[in-house]
């Protein structure tokens, strides 16, 4: 289901309080496929910094936003409700808080620490508490986060599906470049290994290029999937503004400590009618009602912001940019992710860079059950995005006039 974008209006958050950003990989709500599923896409996963930025001087205070209640809500009342202090919204800097729940690494168990997850009492906002420091957030990335395919039967036939369900992320992004008619480079921030643009440049006779802040990332979509790609922040990207026909970004600003940064970045490269096409979880989704701390979404602590689609279109609008319309489904994310939050331990590629040992045939089982699961779990994400309550939201934006 696409919808059009809300034409309420709201006091724009202003993100960007912890400075600039720290390189992240889009591992969230399933970006994945192994055999059938990976948590993360390899054309999707932004790279982990390898010296991330610690110096970088904080924003001036900012003036806090009257509260969002059109977003939704997780309908836990006041329950566990903490007052923290101290850490400051990224969106609005106000420091009073509600505790959601507790959460660790689920996913690939790289710490053994407990974190909160909590929202704004202010602006709504949900968010990691506390956020750890770049180094911090360095060691809960696996190396080798990203799918990288081998010459095996098992790998071909994971390609080939990986493929399949990145589909309907083209039909979305060719729609946008075709109605935005400018002459410039596709460029997918967070580009991973490369596939997106791999298959984007094979559809359509368009210049792409892929960036990426890791270098082994970027080694991969250029040798792999013959994508140019450059290996550097958004920020500082070796690219001349008004260079872009659009700027894609997959499952990227919830790493980020300051995803107006990026969104900043991207309006200067765009041309003057071109489009910003991006992905995050939804925090206003059914899964995460219903699931709580286990929803992978929120993919603990990996991801410090949760946004719900208001919270999406305020930071839009206060970086420069109109929402053009939205989806709430994604055949690659959406019952992969449910899966994943259902069975952690079965996720292909967790297992993978968890190095679980298993036997072939074990190996075979675990992943024909997850398959299993992601097909049992297509029926409800349908449903749920057909109500606009999908569990990944995917914008279409351009610059404001």
């Amino acid at each position: 289901p696409v919808g059009r974008a809300s034409e309420q209006g709201r006091t724009a958050p202003l993100f960007g309080t912890n400075g600039e950003m720290v390189g992240g990989h889009g591992a969230v709500n399933g970006n994945h496929l192994s055999a059938a599923l990976d948590p993360v896409d390899v054309a999707q996963a932004p790279g982990i910094p390898a010296a991330p930025p610690l110096d970088a001087a904080p924003d001036p205070p900012l003036a806090p936003a009257p509260p969002d209640h059109s977003a939704g809500d997780l309908g836990t009342g006041d329950v566990n409700a903490a007052a923290v202090t101290g850490d400051a919204c990224p969106a609005c800097g106000n420091t009073e808080v509600r505790t959601l729940f507790s959460a660790t690494d689920r996913l690939y168990q790289t710490t053994d620490k407990t974190f909160l997850i909590v929202e704004c009492r202010n602006c709504r906002l949900i968010r990691l508490y506390p956020q750890p420091s770049p180094r911090e957030l360095r060691d809960y990335y696996p190396p080798d986060y990203w799918f990288v395919p081998q010459t095996s039967a098992a790998d071909r036939l994971e390609q080939w599906y990986r493929r399949f369900v990145m589909r309907d992320h083209l039909h979305f992004v060719e729609r946008a470049v075709r109605e935005a008619d400018e002459q410039g480079i596709v460029l997918d921030v967070g580009c991973g290994g490369g596939l997106f643009l791999q298959m984007l440049s094979e559809r359509q006779k368009v210049k792409v290029a892929g960036l990426d802040f890791s270098l082994d990332a970027a080694n991969a979509a250029w040798r792999r999937a013959g994508v140019p790609t450059i290996c550097a922040t958004l920020s500082r990207a070796p690219l001349a503004p008004e260079s872009c026909a659009a700027v894609t970004m997959f499952h990227v600003l919830e790493h980020l400590y300051d995803p107006a940064s990026y969104l900043e970045s991207a309006r200067e490269l765009l041309r003057p009618d071109g489009r910003l096409i991006l992905q995050v979880p939804n925090a206003a989704c059914w899964q995460f009602l219903l699931l709580g701390e286990r929803w992978n979404g929120i993919d603990v602590p990996r991801h410090l912001i949760n946004f719900r689609l208001s919270d999406i279109e305020n930071l839009l609008s206060h970086c420069g940019f109109e929402v053009l319309r939205y989806k709430h489904f994604s055949l690659r994310d959406n019952p992969a992710g449910m899966a994943t939050s259902l069975a952690p331990m079965l996720d292909p590629m967790a297992r993978r860079l968890r190095h679980v040992e298993e036997t072939p045939r074990q190996r075979l089982w675990k992943d024909l059950f997850y398959v299993a699961l992601v097909g049992a779990s297509l029926p409800f994400t349908i449903l749920e995005a057909a109500c606009r309550a999908g569990s990944t939201i995917m914008v279409e934006a351009r610059k404001k006039s």
